[in-house]
């Protein structure tokens, strides 16, 4: 992104605010080259959660870039990121944050547009795409296409304004689906999010193994949205009935409407120039993957109690927006949140000019 110079935007202030915990350092000099190309304006908090000596690895390479911060003990969550994000929030100097995954990578145009759309809401949704595309790439973007065919998808990177996360207590950490947490959270206290499906961000792939590995967990992300896990736990038995039965037609007929929405998602919003055609096609075969895991997921949730992640064990995918709006009707905030400081109204000043220019917020799309 490199530092501000003439005709870029000079007026935003935001904290770009980076949990992660590693096993590994490969990604080490990649990652420390994004943050270097962060713009002036964005203060940088990476909150590291990785054990030593890969810690102090870390504080040598981004020691000068940014604030490196080990995770708050009294904010620890079964869902380490959690902790992390709660840890740099309390942290951060400004009200505008934009919470990214390691594997996001902003340039300055849509990190700038990121920042100034919380004029308009208390969280902003980009969208993400991978760059590069290998083959598992495009297979899980058939997933992202899905999504938005049929309404947004989830990303691994979100705006919030400060003082709203911090006037909701923060947000649940024992849950796997942490993004839809927060945004839930953030709309049962009262908040926007908007959705914005032309806010395209890149994120890096996982590697194959990886990829692999995260199947039946992104399969228990459904658990959260009952009537999305209801037609995947249908769609096998179906399937499988209607090939006992010969009716090979149909099922060719319903792989035919996978391919149709996803190109539908494909083409919403300008996102063909993001999204390459060849990954509508693999929309029926990802729905065969997630019709198959999340009867493991299910499996799961029977025999361990929850989802595994790193050494613990996850119960719960999101809180359901009736347990939240219970919640803040009681007045109560999220078990072991004491570490944060109480949420109060601030000053609306996140971008100078920028956000001058923007009409004032209302309700946006959640």
């Amino acid at each position: 992104m490199g530092h501000a110079s003439a005709g870029q935007i000079t007026d935003v202030r935001a904290t770009y605010l980076l949990p992660l915990r590693w096993s590994d350092d490969r990604d080490l000099a990649e990652l420390t080259a994004y943050l270097a190309g962060m713009p002036e304006w964005a203060e940088v908090i990476v909150v590291d959660g990785s054990p030593e000596p890969l810690f102090e690895q870390h504080a040598a390479a981004w020691g000068l870039l940014g604030r490196h911060l080990r995770p708050d003990p009294a904010l620890v969550t079964p869902m380490g990121k959690v902790g992390g994000v709660l840890t740099g929030i309390r942290e951060a100097a400004t009200e505008a944050i934009v919470i990214a995954d390691d594997d996001v990578r902003y340039d300055e145009p849509a990190l700038a547009r990121a920042v100034s759309l919380l004029g308009l809401a208390d969280c902003v949704r980009p969208q993400n795409y991978f760059d590069p595309l290998p083959w598992h790439a495009r297979w899980d973007t058939a997933r992202t296409l899905l999504n938005r065919s049929l309404g947004r998808d989830f990303p691994g990177t979100l705006a919030v304004r400060r003082s709203s996360l911090l006037a909701a207590g923060g947000y649940d950490g024992d849950v796997i689906f942490e993004n839809l947490e927060l945004m839930r959270t953030i709309s049962a206290a009262g908040g926007s999010v908007l959705s914005q499906l032309d806010l395209y961000v890149p994120r890096r792939p996982p590697s194959t193994e990886h990829f692999l590995s995260q199947r039946v967990r992104q399969a228990y992300d459904d658990f959260a949205i009952p009537a999305r896990m209801a037609v995947w736990l249908a769609a096998l038995p179906a399937l499988t009935l209607a090939l006992s039965r010969g009716r090979r037609r149909e099922a060719t007929a319903a792989a035919a409407v996978s391919i149709a929405l996803a190109e539908l998602g494909r083409r919403r919003a300008g996102g063909q120039r993001v999204f390459p055609a060849t990954a509508s096609l693999f929309a029926p075969l990802w729905i065969l993957e997630r019709a198959a895991c999340s009867w493991l997921a299910v499996r799961d949730r029977l025999t361990r109690g929850g989802i595994p992640y790193g050494d613990d064990v996850v119960p719960r995918a999101a809180s359901s927006m009736r347990r939240l709006r219970g919640r803040f009707a009681n007045g109560s905030r999220p078990a072991g949140r004491d570490g944060l400081p109480a949420g109060g109204a601030e000053a609306d000043q996140l971008v100078g000019s920028v956000a001058e220019r923007l009409p004032a917020r209302g309700t946006a799309a959640a």
